[in-house]
């Protein structure tokens, strides 16, 4: 699949099928995640990859959403690192979301489904993960076979809606 179409594809997907990922296309979504770039290549995430049934249920309620252990990947992307960029934005949360975003656009690519979850109560599933109180859970995401084809992507601004040219302008 061409980047673009993939791009255009992308869209958050909440029902999923009931089977299972293969394991190549796992690899293969996981390994895009590791090609992203990071500040300083740094590369301080790490991608917890959940398909026991009991864990996937229990990251589902602590994010008060029922319908993620449908998925049968959930996969938890943790920032171990603690830098801030000389922008004074944390590195983290930048870097673990452009790898991400990479997996997401590969998912798109094997024909797998996937939505970013933001909504999740912190330190219950870091516990449920084993992720030491000195890191974040920065994102989580599902994974897999959507139930249905259908593109449920909500449509998008003009760009001279959200571009500015030079000089930021309202």
């Amino acid at each position: 699949m061409e980047l673009y179409e993939a791009i255009e594809k992308r869209h958050s997907v909440r029902k999923y099928r009931d089977l299972e990922v293969e394991e190549d296309k796992l690899n293969r979504v996981l390994a895009a995640g590791r090609a992203a770039p990071s500040a300083k290549n740094r590369q301080n995430w790490k991608f917890v990859v959940v398909r026991d049934p009991s864990t996937r249920a229990a990251l589902s309620k602590a994010a008060e959403q029922p319908w993620m252990s449908s998925a049968p990947v959930i996969i938890a992307v943790v920032g171990t690192g603690n830098q801030v960029m000389y922008c004074g934005i944390p590195a983290d949360p930048v870097d673990c979301a452009i790898a991400i975003d990479h997996m997401t656009l590969a998912a798109v690519a094997e024909r797998l489904g996937t939505c970013w979850i933001g909504h999740f109560k912190q330190d219950e599933c870091r516990k449920l993960l084993g992720v030491p109180k000195s890191y974040n859970i920065v994102e989580m995401f599902t994974l897999g076979y959507p139930a249905d084809d259908g593109d449920a992507r909500l449509d998008r601004k003009p760009l001279k809606e959200i571009v500015c040219f030079e000089k930021f302008s309202e």
